[in-house]
């Protein structure tokens, strides 16, 4: 769409305001609004200043002046705002160029894409995240110098099957473990998710199924179509909008924190890969699994490189408490076919060349959308330019090995600072084409070090209490 059919877009359905989001470092959507008489054609190529000071991860407050770029081919009507308004995800740039800000996260996904296209290796990169998230009906958590709490809660958990509900407590509450899928009344969010499914669907993002995931307490999965690696992560930040807020249109919250529940299965985002050159899917062949070997080199680059990936696909400490044994989430680096305890599955497709692709598991939602498909092409086109070898497929049940065979398998990092010691000391690979610079990588790392990992050390916890208080 063009800037002149963007206004027309937003005339003829009688927008008044205008809403201009981008997107800071560490994956959220940050936003602006100007009234639709600003709207003009000037300000898709002079775009608008604004102070970005203050935004997570970008220039202090001496560098703080920043120019938004709105995308025409991005032009949505909010479905949340009370007055008709009008939406475009934007690109930064800087105000004496009107160069893209190199911590920008959507620039760094073109950068990425545009690399791949010069290295020859692709035209396209498809993506297919599939982010889960738990709903909940109460959220409480507080922190200071002499307490700390959290509390969650969910008409559907398991833990209130004992709950005095006035006499309405019917006890449909999946056990532990067991949310995967009863139909209603055990599954009591359907309509929720179904509403989500209809405003994803308004939105232009096309839904493949929804169901209720694993766990207790209002875990869910709601899968979009496929989309090139652009395209499928301006969707995915519609896709967290959307989700939370027909939530709250509810009384009811959303979260995709990767482990917000002890003792019971977290929320990945499966994230599914091909890469396609002039029309044809470079991942089909007659390899393993109907694999071809720009799709096992493929792999091979994201199998060596997974561990400074984690650092930008796995990027909290939460993350490390859902990557653990006994919950599903792949910590093992290895590649199978059809086989779900692998980091890497090659789904069982059938005969369509055009379907073949391979399955990452490792990645939470979490993860910055725009850092994390970029950050996974340049694994992959690293393996692929170099041949890296992913060595030979486990079709085994990792989950099942016995310790002796588990030692001899790589394993992703065991912590969040693992991982960026990872992303500093192999991280090279990223910056090839200029992709990620050495100043984007150290504003990660230290953010992460210094907002995040530290202050999570410093603090107790009340298990620790538990564990300790009356030695």
């Amino acid at each position: 769409m063009t800037a002149q059919e963007a206004v027309q877009f937003a005339k003829e359905r009688g927008a008044r305001m205008v809403d201009l989001k981008f997107c800071d470092l560490l994956g959220s959507w940050q936003h602006f609004t100007i009234p639709i008489a600003a709207l003009t054609g000037e300000i898709f190529e002079e775009g608008l200043g604004f102070d970005g000071s203050s935004i997570r991860g970008w220039r202090g407050i001496e560098e703080s002046d920043m120019v938004v770029q709105p995308d025409p081919a991005t032009v949505k009507m909010d479905p949340f705002m009370e007055v008709p308004t009008v939406s475009f995800i934007c690109d930064v740039v800087l105000p004496e160029s009107l160069e893209a800000y190199n911590r920008d996260p959507r620039n760094v996904l073109k950068r990425a894409v545009a690399y791949m296209n010069s290295s020859g290796v692709a035209d396209t990169a498809y993506f297919g995240p599939e982010a889960e998230f738990f709903i909940f009906d109460d959220v409480r958590y507080d922190q200071t110098n002499n307490g700390a709490f959290y509390q969650i809660d969910s008409d559907e958990g398991i833990w209130n099957s004992g709950r005095d509900e006035g006499g309405k407590n019917l006890g449909y509450k999946p056990r532990h473990k067991e949310g995967y899928f009863p139909v209603l009344p055990t599954d009591s969010l359907h309509d929720l998710r179904t509403e989500m499914c209809l405003e994803l669907e308004r939105a232009g993002l096309p839904v493949e199924r929804q169901h209720h995931e694993v766990a207790s307490a209002g875990q869910a999965e709601i899968n979009i179509k496929f989309d090139n690696a652009l395209g499928m992560a301006d969707k995915m930040m519609w896709f967290k909008y959307i989700i939370k807020n027909v939530a709250r249109r509810h009384g009811k919250s959303v979260t995709f924190m990767p482990k917000p529940l002890f003792g019971d299965n977290g929320s990945g985002m499966h994230v599914h890969m091909s890469l396609w050159k002039d029309g044809k899917n470079l991942f089909a062949g007659n390899k393993y699994a109907g694999l071809s070997d720009t799709a096992l080199y493929y792999i091979g680059g994201i199998l060596k490189h997974a561990p400074a990936l984690c650092a930008l696909i796995n990027p909290t400490t939460n993350s490390y408490k859902r990557l653990v044994p006994g919950f599903e989430a792949p910590i093992k680096l290895a590649y199978s076919f059809r086989n779900r305890s692998a980091a890497i599955r090659i789904p069982n497709t059938g005969s369509n060349p055009s379907a073949k692709r391979i399955e990452f598991r490792t990645p939470d939602p979490m993860a910055n959308i725009y850092l994390a498909e970029a950050a996974l092409i340049m694994a992959g086109v690293d393996g692929v330019r170099n041949k890296i070898n992913p060595g030979e497929p486990l079709d085994k049940d990792i989950y099942g090995l016995s310790p002796e065979e588990s030692a001899k398998v790589p394993s992703i990092p065991g912590s969040l600072e693992e991982a960026l010691r990872n992303l500093s000391t192999k991280g090279e690979f990223l910056k090839q084409g200029g992709v990620f610079n050495e100043d984007l990588v150290n504003v990660w790392t230290n953010y992460k070090l210094d907002r995040e990992i530290r202050p999570v050390q410093q603090r107790p916890v009340p298990f620790e209490f538990h564990l300790y208080y009356d030695m």
